[in-house]
Parts: structure tokens; sequence; C-alpha cells
């Protein structure tokens, strides 16, 4: 069975249902971004899985430039109604990528990596970082397997669970962080609790 969440149609439904779901205060993870990229000179990011924008828009606000990918129109349209052009959105899913040609200092992609597959998480993890400028820097936030959601509902491979219709989450480790962000310059991981336990993920081209 196809992964729901890789579908237009359940981010369609669920922006439509629940609008600004998840409220407009920027997560955790992103606020230590925006810290990090500060800190780095970061000057453009990219945002795959950008949402209504709520995370993006931090990004913005201290002076980066920001173009973000998201697969639901309606989350764009929010977008547009709550924060104007300040960000260039393509529409699409992220197992789409390149959206353009462009090269980007810094990369943040938020609680949406573990949404997917292992051919689509792979792909992800390399598009991602191809299109990272030299020296630039990319975060990724992944659940962890101490999420209390771990383990529970239909087992589908290793780590890996449908944990409510439609929905199926892989949840990592320290191991399969190495596993599949090694090869792409993994110099950092934090754990860090937001709404689930997650693994902030940092890596450098």
């Amino acid at each position: 069975m196809a992964n729901e969440t890789e579908k237009p149609a359940f981010w369609e439904k669920a922006f439509s249902e629940k609008q600004e779901m998840w409220g407009f205060e920027p997560a955790q993870s992103a606020v230590l971004t925006k810290d990090f990229f500060l800190e780095k000179s970061v000057k453009n990011v990219l945002v795959p899985g950008v949402g209504y924008g709520r995370n993006a828009q931090l990004f913005v606000a201290n002076g980066m430039a920001v173009t973000g990918i998201e697969i639901s129109k309606t989350a764009i349209e929010m977008a547009r109604k709550h924060y104007g052009t300040a960000m260039n959105i393509y529409q699409g899913s992220v197992t789409d990528m390149p959206f353009d040609n462009n090269k980007y200092n810094g990369l943040f992609c938020y609680a949406l990596i573990h949404l997917l597959d292992d051919k689509d998480r792979k792909k992800l993890i390399s598009d991602c970082y191809n299109q990272l400028a030299e020296h630039g820097y990319m975060v990724f936030t992944a659940i962890s397997k101490t999420a209390p959601t771990y383990a529970q509902g239909k087992f589908l491979s290793k780590d890996r669970y449908e944990i409510f219709e439609g929905v199926q989450m892989f949840f990592y480790d320290e191991e399969s962080v190495h596993a599949e962000f090694g090869p792409y310059g993994l110099f950092e991981i934090i754990p860090i609790q937001e709404s689930q336990p997650f693994l902030l993920v940092k890596c450098k081209k």
C-alpha cells in the first residue's frame, strides 16, 4: 500500500480541514537552525516541505532569502496570506526535486524525511545535498526511536510502521542517521524534544 503522506490529496485534506494546524510559533529546531545559519552567515535557504511557512518565516525575518517546496496548494495559499511574497514556493512533491538549478548556503527540512520510504529518503537526502553550495549546510529534523509511537501500529519494515491509516513513519536512531546521512557530510546529531522526540541532523558540504 502506498504511503498516503506522500500524496497531494493527503496534505490538501489536512491543510483544508485543519488550516494552521501547528500554529505560528516556529519549532524549536527551526530556532536553533536559524541561530546556526546566522552564525555561519547563510544567505539563502531551501525549505523542502515548507507547509504554510511558520518555520521558513523565521529565516526571512533574519535576512535570509527563502525558497520552499510544498505539495499542498492550500498550504501555499495560506503562506501567501500570512507572509505575502516573502518566500518563493514551488508546488510539488519533494520526491520530484530539484525544482531549480540554484545552489543554497543552507537547507532546513523539518519532520518530513521520516514520512518517506527507504528509496525516497535516500533520494531526498542526495537531492538536498546536491543543491547545497560548496561549504553549505543542511539540517533535518527526524523522529527518534524514543518516541512513544515507535513500534506502534502496523509493522512495515525495520523501524518503519504505519502508526495510523495512511501515515507511515521511519524512526531514527544514531545508527540509522549515520547510515543514511554519513555519506553527506554528517557532523552532528542533537536530540531535541518538541511535540515528539526528534533528532536534529546537521551536514556540511
